[in-house]
């Protein structure tokens, strides 16, 4: 402060300008803060802010994370069957976050265990995974590996799965670290043979090399606003050891290799009959092996990288009743509750829900082929609905679904 005695000083250290380095004066002629207690003040207002954000987003182990039995638990409350699938999940999940939340005590380095799902389409692979970041309220991202190519080429690269990850995130890259990221179609990278091509494979391989380094943990720099149309832009940087990534895909062809496997180290002994007439079924992904998606086009890289193996089955046709009847989010309680909103009860008898499967089945896209079917039978309906007046109830009879009916109309008096 300045004074007939003294000269200007810092209003905050009390050190005369003439002392420091550099000094700025405010709006308000006479009050001074030299660079010092400048600086200082900047690196209190860094610390509270990120202490205020670990608060908010620190996952802690105590109070948040579900136990293995009770993430399975939620896990059935929104995807039918897939016991042994949700099992292994739901295991190497709880050890993930349990091993981030200890990565300093014990003097044990724990490696992370991503996770492989194998299963036909339409078994519940993407909703396993989103069901999962619902329970434990991390931020989630999907991708489709079809749509990545090697780095210089067109298409995305690698660096965007991480982006839309810190996108979902509201760009809180602390909380996107311990986020979950599923990478779908994940098959569609594989080496298509030996055989050499003209034609660089731009999605194979190269792509396959390119995932190793963010499965086990990198410091990825991401250009916020995607990277290939702004070069000029400063990136984000995010560390990806302890983001958890599962990986899914129907894996088409991957049973007749393994069935060839189990032929061929039978071939001598008692069991050797018993395996000439094993089935080339789905029900095989079972006894996957690491060799087994090498021989698939995966490199050994890459298999290493995904430890926990975890094989869906076909859905039977009570499974498919049950997922359209009994979970959170069943097809059916969906567009009852959208009548419900006009005033309509909307009853599927039970025939005319067992013909709705026995189409689905007939379609191969397992429960995919649910929801265009009743979307089908309630185009119609839904239509019309709203310009009935006194409409009480609506019945879906076996004809409507089979034979294209007109449903049963209940009105009030």
């Amino acid at each position: 402060m300045k004074s007939k005695e003294e000269g200007p000083s810092c209003a905050f250290c009390k050190t005369p300008l003439e002392k420091v380095n550099l000094f700025f004066e405010s709006f308000k002629k006479g009050i001074f803060i030299c660079d010092t207690c400048l600086i200082r003040g900047s690196e209190i207002v860094s610390e509270q802010a990120n202490n205020k954000q670990t608060s908010n987003n620190n996952f802690k182990l105590t109070d948040k994370l579900p136990k293995p039995s009770e993430l399975k638990k939620s896990l059935d409350e929104y995807v039918i069957g897939q016991d042994y699938a949700k099992r292994i999940l739901s295991v190497a999940v709880y050890n993930h976050y349990k091993r981030i939340n200890h990565l300093d005590n014990g003097g044990v380095e724990l490696e992370k265990s991503n996770i492989l799902l194998i299963g036909p389409t339409g078994t519940g692979k993407t909703l396993l995974a989103k069901t999962l970041a619902r329970v434990l309220k991390v931020p989630f991202a999907i991708a489709d590996a079809t749509t990545i190519t090697e780095a210089g080429y067109v298409g995305d690269d690698v660096e965007t799965v991480l982006l839309a990850l810190v996108q979902n995130a509201n760009y809180d890259v602390s909380a996107a670290e311990r986020g979950i990221i599923y990478i779908d179609e994940i098959d569609k990278i594989g080496r298509k043979g030996d055989s050499q091509s003209i034609t660089r494979d731009v999605s194979g391989e190269g792509v396959q090399q390119a995932f190793l380094k963010i499965l086990e943990g990198t410091r990825a720099g991401i250009p916020p606003k995607g990277g290939r149309k702004h070069p000029e832009q400063q990136l984000l940087y995010l560390d990806t050891k302890n983001i958890l990534f599962i990986c899914g895909g129907a894996f088409d062809g991957l049973e007749k290799i393994i069935a060839k496997r189990i032929r061929t180290d039978s071939l001598i002994g008692f069991t050797a009959k018993e395996t000439e007439n094993i089935e080339e079924t789905t029900e095989l992904f079972k006894n996957t092996t690491p060799d087994d998606l090498v021989q698939f086009g995966f490199i050994p890289e890459l298999t290493g990288r995904l430890p926990m193996i975890a094989p869906l089955e076909d859905l039977s046709e009570e499974a498919m009743v049950s997922i359209l009847t009994k979970p959170k989010n069943a097809l059916l309680k969906q567009f009852q509750y959208l009548m419900k909103l006009e005033k309509i009860e909307l009853v599927f008898e039970d025939k005319a829900i067992k013909k709705i499967v026995e189409l689905a089945k007939e379609r191969k896209t397992g429960a995919r082929a649910l929801r265009s079917i009743v979307e089908e039978i309630m185009l119609p309906v839904m239509y019309k609905a709203p310009d009935e007046k006194n409409l009480k109830k609506c019945i879906i009879t076996e004809e409507v679904v089979e034979k294209k009916a007109e449903p049963t109309l209940v009105y009030s008096k």
